[in-house]
């Protein structure tokens, strides 16, 4: 009878060590490396200011205790053969441990003047292989939809270069952040929780840039290409709810000449313009309002 209680007991224990490590996976970036995320306009807004998908992947690690160093290497309108042509430039030469490839919407999007499958296709490969002869893991991102719309030419267009990115990281044993496949059941899932009339979109400004949500969706998906699990996911979003300078709201002030006047002294007396004497008033304030009515 005793036996049998231990035998239970331990067959407890083991199986809730072996479910917890299953549950939480190692983080395989590490503390101090260095991150290139190589990419378009997309990546280059997105390392640009604090709400910005590559900066919310920097502040998730650090809240997982992982500190990383960003090189941001996003240009606005490159194709995969500008990509190739700069990544010794833009990153090799800075050796980061880790290289976040985000390539595929120009070669499509740009029509004629963009890149064919087969050329796509060798330039990726190239990419990956001169990233990884240099001692550099390569997460590869799918491309994310042109235009908020599956049906569209574009996005069927798009389905075959995400098929070859899926490929090329299975044939090259590097990660894989399906943000294609994210960004499809986020908007899908949106369509059901919160319709809205057609042609508004949900995650970018014209169908292709991000906005706010549109840079989480990258970054949740990244986090999961990664290896973050739910809870680390969720503590990641509770972090960048209050990360600084994620939100920005214009404010219109209206007034009299005489004020207007008055307003420009002052600023003048401080040296500052009169649009960043507004700013931070109208910041004081807000932020004061808020904290008397959580107080």
């Amino acid at each position: 009878m005793h036996f049998m209680k231990f035998h239970q007991s331990y067959y407890l224990l083991t199986t809730l060590l072996a479910t917890s490590s299953l549950a939480k996976a190692e983080i395989p970036i590490k503390e101090g490396d260095k991150v290139a995320f190589l990419g378009d306009s997309i990546t280059e807004e997105g390392q640009g200011y604090p709400g910005g998908y590559v900066q919310l992947i920097g502040t998730a690690l650090a809240a997982q205790g992982v500190k990383i160093e960003i090189i941001g290497a996003g240009i606005s309108g490159h194709k995969s053969d500008q990509m190739l042509a700069r990544l010794d430039r833009d990153v090799l030469s800075k050796k980061p441990q880790w290289m976040a490839l985000s390539c595929g919407v120009n070669d499509v999007w740009h029509g004629a003047r963009g890149i064919s499958l087969e050329d796509y296709k060798k330039n990726i490969t190239s990419i990956v292989d001169k990233a990884q002869a240099a001692g550099v893991k390569v997460i590869i991102l799918t491309s994310t939809m042109i235009g908020e719309d599956q049906a569209t030419e574009n996005n069927q267009k798009l389905v075959s270069y995400n098929a070859a990115l899926r490929t090329i990281a299975s044939e090259k044993k590097c990660m894989l952040a399906d943000l294609n496949a994210e960004m499809q059941a986020t908007l899908a899932a949106s369509a059901k929780s919160n319709p809205r009339p057609a042609g508004e979109n949900v995650l970018t400004e014209d169908g292709v840039h991000m906005i706010y949500a549109g840079d989480v969706m990258m970054a949740v998906g990244i986090l999961k290409g990664i290896g973050l699990d739910s809870t680390e996911i969720a503590k990641a979003k509770e972090t960048w709810i209050d990360a600084a300078n994620t939100n920005q709201f214009n404010a219109t002030v209206s007034m009299t000449q005489r004020q207007a006047q008055q307003l420009e002294k002052i600023a003048a007396a401080r040296k500052i313009s009169v649009q960043q004497l507004i700013d931070a008033a109208c910041q004081e304030r807000v932020l004061s309002l808020i904290k008397t009515k959580q107080d």
